[in-house]
């Protein structure tokens, strides 16, 4: 049984100039529609059955015959297709008015334009993936480094799934052990249920610590790490952000203060997507546009996930860098002491009152053998320490980790319940929110509201 009974249609490539373009079209009417927009060279519709065909031909308008375009037609019955339903498929030049009179061509046949996401929602309603699956659509598409490109589609394959599947099923024989304690006392076993609910109920709150730490690193391999380059005018921090992006993004000169705004540039450091943001040399100035800058710049540091300090080896420190230092204190930093192909003006012990365990990176921005340490510095600050804790097969979104955090509660609560001998009735109730928040990530009883949010942020024709 199919979860929608109307026909829709999308375009399905990104709009702009390209070589192919298609326009999707999804449900019980997809095989007439393409019927009456499709001919074949000899002029006759396609004659479409029960099998998949590719058909070359040319798009015509449905009313006057006038012919839209040539191109091919992929047609997939049911339930062997992406949203378990009919589906045509319309393969056109990729221009964008070529595309857009496809697409009316499709609407006027008979079909209505999809909705964001309709196509992914369509297939979960369908069964042919669960919502963890069509979650990872989106973070596949979105995907800015190889290593989230991959972790996606090992979601999309059903890792994550299958595991809440496997947790939920260990859940539920341990709420029966309960239950059935509870409706037959006279066995007089309620301190082994108890004892069992305390050794399975501690072994699933280590698999959910992991989990959570997985939805961490998945956070920043789908977002990026907001990394702040910051320190007073001229020391370098321009330098070396080209230097990290490997092309003058930067303007660099010797004179203070040429930086006089942010500049955001995204870059893929061994799979991870480092937000670099350069910012305008913190100092007190008279320049009032410079001063906005400045201004941002302390906004911008407030606001990143990681810091790297930017100080001028060749000089001695400055009162303008011991206040930054002291600004920085507290955040996950990286000193990185630049200029040091020039003669250095002062040792590394120079920063033991600032630096603790904080890295610290000597290197020039001129020399692209140097970079390599910061970014293992960088690398190590970012996954700190725990590279291969977490398998990123399981890489979990914000939705789906608050639900674990949720189910995590649930669970503790009736482990600590257990171990002091509190009444199965609450054990038990604490054990059924937990299945029910771990059912909600692969979408079990989820309510049309949460679908319709979650969809939404998909793109048209996905």
């Amino acid at each position: 049984m199919l979860a929608e009974q109307d026909t829709i249609a999308a375009i399905a490539t990104a709009l702009g100039e390209a070589g192919i373009g298609i326009v999707r079209v999804s449900g019980p009417d997809a095989g007439r529609i393409a019927e009456r927009v499709f001919r074949r060279p000899s002029g006759a519709a396609p004659k479409l059955r029960d099998k998949r065909r590719m058909l070359y031909g040319f798009v015509i308008d449905p009313h006057g015959g006038e012919t839209l375009d040539e191109g091919i037609l992929l047609w997939m019955p049911a339930p062997h297709s992406y949203t378990a339903e009919d589906v045509a498929e319309l393969q056109v030049h990729g221009g964008v008015r070529v595309l857009e009179r496809v697409l009316d061509a499709t609407l006027r046949a008979g079909a209505r334009l999809a909705e964001p996401g309709e196509f992914t929602k369509r297939a979960f309603l369908n069964g042919r993936m669960d919502l963890a699956q069509a979650e990872a659509v989106i973070d596949l598409i979105r995907a800015k480094t190889d290593l989230a490109s991959r972790s996606a589609l090992k979601q999309m394959r059903g890792a994550l799934g299958d595991w809440v599947r496997d947790l939920r099923k260990r859940l539920l024989a341990l709420q029966a052990l309960v239950e059935v304690t509870i409706d037959y006392p006279e066995h007089d076993v309620e301190q082994e249920a108890c004892a069992e609910v305390v050794a399975t109920g501690s072994g699933l709150l280590a698999e959910l610590d992991q989990m959570l730490e997985s939805a961490r690193m998945g956070q920043i391999l789908r977002e990026g790490v907001a990394t702040a380059i910051v320190g007073r005018p001229n020391v370098g921090k321009s330098s070396l952000l080209n230097a990290l992006l490997r092309r003058d993004r930067a303007i660099v000169t010797d004179i203070p203060g040429t930086t006089r705004d942010v500049l955001e540039e995204y870059v893929n450091l061994r799979g991870i997507p480092f937000k670099l943001v350069d910012t305008a040399g913190i100092r007190e100035t008279e320049d009032v546009v410079e001063r906005i800058g400045v201004e941002r710049s302390r906004e911008v540091l407030a606001e990143a996930e990681l810091v790297l300090v930017v100080l001028d080896g060749s000089q001695l420190l400055t009162e303008a860098d011991e206040e930054i230092l002291a600004q920085t204190q507290g955040h996950a930093r990286i000193l990185v002491v630049n200029k040091a192909d020039l003669p250095q003006a002062w040792p590394d012990e120079r920063l033991a009152p600032y630096a603790g365990d904080t890295p610290v990176v000597r290197l020039s921005a001129k020399r692209p053998q140097d970079l390599p340490r910061l970014v293992e510095a960088m690398i190590g600050k970012v996954w700190r320490g725990e590279a291969g804790a977490a398998d990123l097969s399981y890489m979990t979104n914000a939705r789906q980790a608050r639900l674990m955090e949720q189910a995590r509660q649930d669970i503790a609560q009736a482990v600590e319940a257990a171990r002091f001998g509190t009444t199965l009735d609450l054990i038990a109730v604490a054990l059924q929110s937990a299945y029910a928040s771990l059912g909600l990530i692969i979408g079990e009883e989820a309510g049309e509201d949460l679908l319709d949010e979650i969809f939404s942020r998909f793109c048209l024709g996905k």
